[in-house]
């Protein structure tokens, strides 16, 4: 017997790449900056962080009588995008090629209605079963949109460009360096 009710959320090898990214590149900032807009710059920031962090909470859920994919409570009334289907209105997986040579799917529905299908899911083999299950719908030519290693490479990336713009920060901050001022006259 399946539970009645499963929750999934965006992978958290996926969000942790996309916050360090975030960091990566507007932690600098504020120590990079004129004192005067030292304090502006760190609340930005703070909220930026809110942002992005709301923007990484959108959670599919998943019933006996449909799915949903929307937002937390704490972060729905700012990110008001969401969709929710019965099960018995979806009628098929629509695959799409990428740009970047990808495919991605929309669950179409008797109505003509397409929404995207999320493939950056924790437990995504888990969240697949349950939409053949529930659906009927042939889900063995559903993979992942990207593959692992390109979230661990640009967490890796990003981890470095925050490590090396944070130290240079710093040492322009603590006079170690100095910044150039204007160009060449």
């Amino acid at each position: 017997m399946l539970d009645t009710t499963k929750r999934f959320q965006l992978s958290p090898l996926i969000r942790f790449t996309l916050l360090t990214v975030y960091f990566a590149l507007v932690l600098p900032l504020p120590l990079m900056a004129p004192v005067a807009l030292r304090p502006w710059l760190e609340i930005a920031v703070v909220l930026g962080f809110g942002l992005v962090w709301a923007l990484l909470s959108e959670q599919v859920v998943v019933t006996e009588s449909g799915l949903a994919v929307g937002y937390p409570n704490w972060c729905k009334w700012v990110l008001r995008r969401s969709w929710a289907l019965k099960w018995e209105e979806i009628r098929a997986l629509v695959p799409v090629g990428t740009s970047q040579g990808g495919t991605v799917y929309y669950l179409s529905t008797h109505d003509q209605r397409h929404q995207l299908l999320p493939q950056r899911l924790e437990s995504f083999p888990e969240f697949l079963n349950l939409l053949k299950h529930y659906s009927g719908l042939d889900t063995s030519t559903i993979g992942r949109l990207t593959p692992p290693w390109t979230y661990q490479l640009l967490a890796g990336l990003a981890g470095l460009m925050l490590l090396g713009e944070s130290s240079m920060a710093l040492a322009i901050n603590q006079g170690w360096l100095a910044m150039p001022v204007g160009g060449p006259g």
